[in-house]
């Protein structure tokens, strides 16, 4: 309600704001109360002629009778405002035995009126025009039980009989039903609500207290009949009734308001602003049983929304300038929302007039308030964490320059594209280098070699068609998947159009424009290679356009064509497969190189990953990157990882032996999951060096994270049944790696190196390893941190929440000979704490 200007009379006898249907209300109330007072004192009244009290008397003793039952009156809190329960009932059937029936209407309306004007002026400051509602509403209801009450016998100075308490029972039920309607109705008209709820809710809280006023009338009537003296001995009694009725519905209260505060403060466990703010409205309103409900919430950019909503359910939200910061009247309470230092929002309550707040209230504001203040600032964090997780998934496949796909992304697009064509479809890809890139950067500088990249990337963007995949590699290198290369009877049709693509693209780019302030033209050298989507992946495809892209700067071109014949690694790799043949034959030249991962804590060795070399007779030493490719598009492939596993769970074995319970990684190629038979094999190296699955650890690339095949699935899920663990290796550098995570469980995460050595300058580095450390733990697995090679390093893993790591800063690979002694001085030297696998309990 509304309040009017000072001294407004309206305002002051309570009609401005009130709604016009609950006026009328009120007038037809008052004039059926004061028609009922005229013709019950028109009816002839049946005094004895002896009467020692006399007509007067009597009708003064009603009246204090009924005033004194509604002062003496209990209040609880409802939807509806303070709902007050009081000794009605028993004043009905007191003052039905004191007084003539046709008196009791107008005695109630005096006496009502007096009791709630003198209420109102102590404390509830209720406008003149409720007063005169609820005298009249007592009133009416008076008359129609004591027209029930006399129907069914005369009580007045009547002795108290079994006929006679039935009928002042039933008069004091309809006193009860008529006056909680009449309640239940004034709220419906004033709130817009059903009459339902306050209905219940008066009559739940009244219950009790209305089988009390019963027996005391009934009492007070015995007593007056036997001696009125006894009634001396009433007042305490009376008093420890009140206040048993006052602790009852005072506790019932508590009981269900603290639960109600309970799920009001759980509903506020939302992962959005909105739904916080909402779930706060909502369970502010049925907490607080309030009529309207504010939730400012302060953006981080200064901006304010609010959320309000009103005791008709409505909730609505808009931008709002920064909250009035002016003291609230006696009706509202309003809180700061901060957690800390940072200010979060605020939250207004406001209550019915006719319900003020208590200190209790304060009370649980204020503890609302903090709830809420702790939920919105989760939402928010929530919201950053997410705008930081989608900026860094966007930028670990984007090149951050011009936009494009970068190296990554180009790779793991480009082979998913070339899964989904047919085997024998020609794709063609471009490679593009910039002719004399450097000295545009040693000339102009490099934001002019910026903006030639910016330049270059957007016309070759304007000329890619639809299916087409363009990325930047890094530096001055651009590709260009085409996979729309016309399908014909002539072979050599799809080389034609890849050329006539890579001659109209180097000739648009050389199209004059301005870099610096300086007119150039842009000249690329571009390499062409055409091959069928099933006979080759894009890092083969990109090595052969390379090597094109430098024949036709050497011939001193724009365009060159891939020469198979001029390419010396496709011979030179033929040769080397025909002598890793004779390698697995001995047992000197393919060697275990390995690498423990440490506990970040303790010290404690984690595990200790397998690394393949080759002590090649003539080359020399070779790493994988020399021979693993070749081997992986080899039939070989199934001979060499039987070879690599045993060695490396021979070794385990011997770990076994010397008390050591370390787990042991092996990497996996992708091609190794399409053979059914490989858990079979795997079970009998496991028996055979009598290692439990449960300390071999299968790392699995990204290549395999982003394959959909289902036999893939099936021959991880079978390593899985087995015992034996699954790692993911490089994680974060694929783009379906989530996806992935919902197939196949795994139990351990590899942080890629590029990520831990970028982590200390780049945010966008430190922000993956952040995600990757933070998901791991949200899925219950081991992460594990690869290439730390500096002390910042370590410290910056630590503080992230990585618990374990590796890399040159611990141990550079070793032989197997030497890595039992180190394995047992770590764990001698380590704390009693080491980091265990979900297999043997964790998590």
């Amino acid at each position: 309600m509304t309040s009017g200007p000072a001294g407004d009379p309206f305002d002051r006898l309570g009609v401005r704001g009130t709604p016009a249907r609950l006026l009328v209300l009120t007038a037809a109330l008052t004039l059926t109360a004061l028609a009922a007072a005229t013709v019950g004192l028109t009816l002839p009244a049946s005094l004895p002629p002896d009467d020692p009290l006399g007509g007067p008397a009597r009708f003064g003793i009603v009246v204090a009778v009924i005033a004194i039952a509604q002062l003496a009156r209990l209040r609880f809190r409802s939807p509806a405002g303070m709902v007050s329960i009081t000794w009605g009932e028993a004043a009905l059937i007191v003052c039905l035995y004191l007084a003539p029936a046709g008196w009791l209407p107008s005695a109630t309306l005096l006496g009502a009126g007096l009791s709630w004007t003198v209420l109102s002026l102590h404390n509830d400051r209720r406008p003149a025009l409720e007063i005169v509602r609820i005298a009249a509403s007592l009133a009416a209801a008076t008359a129609l039980a004591v027209s029930v009450a006399t129907a069914l016998g005369q009580p007045l100075l009547a002795a108290p009989t079994p006929m006679l308490a039935l009928a002042v029972i039933a008069g004091s039920v309809t006193y009860l039903l008529v006056t909680a309607w009449l309640g239940g109705v004034t709220v419906g008209l004033r709130h817009g609500l059903p009459i339902g709820p306050p209905l219940l809710a008066a009559l739940r809280g009244k219950l009790l207290m209305f089988v009390g006023n019963l027996a005391v009338g009934l009492v007070v009537v015995a007593l007056l009949e036997l001696d009125p003296r006894w009634l001396l001995l009433l007042p305490p009694l009376l008093w420890l009734l009140q206040q048993t009725y006052r602790y009852r519905l005072r506790a019932d209260q508590e009981r269900r308001t603290w639960r109600a505060f309970a799920e009001a403060t759980a509903a506020l466990n939302q992962l959005d602003e909105r739904g916080a703010a909402s779930a706060a409205v909502t369970g502010a309103l049925a907490l607080f049983n309030a009529e309207l409900v504010d939730v400012d919430v302060a953006r981080a950019d200064g901006r304010w929304r609010r959320y309000r909503g009103d005791a008709g359910g409505q909730l609505v939200d808009r931008e709002v300038g920064p909250p009035d910061l002016s003291e609230p009247d006696e009706h509202e309470l309003v809180r700061a929302l901060s957690v800390g230092a940072a200010p979060v929002g605020r939250l207004r309550v406001r209550f019915p007039r006719s319900a003020p707040p208590s200190n209790r209230e304060r009370d649980a504001v204020a503890a609302f308030g903090d709830a809420l203040a702790a939920a919105l600032h989760d939402a928010a964090t929530h919201r950053e964490l997410r705008l930081v997780t989608a900026r860094s998934s966007y930028e670990a496949v984007h090149d951050p320059l011009t936009g494009l796909a970068n190296r990554a992304a180009m790779l793991g697009k480009g082979d998913q594209s070339l899964r989904q064509l047919a085997h024998d479809h020609p794709v063609a890809l471009l490679l593009l280098d910039i002719n004399q890139f450097k000295e545009v950067n040693d000339t102009l500088g490099h934001a002019a070699g910026d903006q030639l990249l910016r330049l270059t990337a957007n016309r070759l963007s304007a000329m890619a068609r639809p299916g087409d995949l363009l990325g930047r590699l890094g530096g001055d290198e651009f590709a260009l998947l085409l996979t729309s290369a016309p399908v014909l009877g002539d072979r050599a049709a799809p080389l034609a159009h890849a050329l006539r693509q890579a001659r109209e693209i180097a000739e648009r780019l050389a199209a004059p424009t301005e870099v610096a302030g300086v007119r150039m033209s842009i000249e690329v050298s571009v390499g062409v290679v055409v091959a069928d989507a099933g006979t080759a992946d894009l890092t083969e495809l990109l090595r052969r356009a390379d090597i094109a892209m430098y024949q036709a700067k050497e011939g001193g071109g724009n365009v060159a064509a891939y020469d198979g014949s001029r390419d010396a690694a496709s011979t030179d790799q033929l040769a080397l497969l025909a002598e890793l043949r004779e390698a697995l034959k001995v047992d000197d030249q393919l060697v275990l190189a390995l690498q423990p991962a440490v506990d970040l804590a303790t010290g404690a060795p984690t595990g200790v990953e397998a690394l393949i070399r080759w002590r090649h007779p003539r080359r020399g030493w070779l790493g994988p990157a020399d021979f693993i490719r070749p081997v992986e598009n080899s039939e070989q492939l199934g001979t060499f990882t039987r070879y690599v596993l045993d060695k490396a769970l021979g070794v385990a074995a011997e770990w076994a032996r010397e008390g050591l319970d370390v787990p042991i990684s092996v990497n996996l190629s992708a091609r190794s999951l399409l053979d059914p038979r490989l858990p079979a094999e795997i079970a009998d190296a496991l028996r055979r060096h009598q290692v439990p699955p449960r300390r071999l650890v299968l790392e699995i690339t990204e290549t395999v994270v982003m394959s959909e095949l289902e036999i893939i699935d099936e021959v991880l899920a079978t390593l899985r049944s087995m015992g034996v663990q699954l790692a993911v290796d490089d994680f974060g550098t694929g783009f379906s790696s989530l996806t992935f995570l919902t197939r196949i469980a795994v139990d351990e995460l590899k942080v890629d190196r590029s990520f831990v050595i970028r982590m200390a300058d780049s945010p966008e580095a430190a922000a993956i390893v952040r995600t990757t450390v933070g998901l791991a733990h949200e899925l219950g697995l081991r992460v594990v941190a690869e290439g730390v090679e500096t002390a910042e390093q370590r410290m910056a893993l630590a503080e992230l929440g990585c618990t374990s790591a590796q890399g040159y800063h611990f141990f550079k690979p070793m032989p197997a000979d030497k890595i039992g002694a180190v394995l047992g001085s770590l764990r001698d030297s380590a704390e009693s704490n080491v980091f265990r696998l979900r297999a043997d309990g964790a998590s």
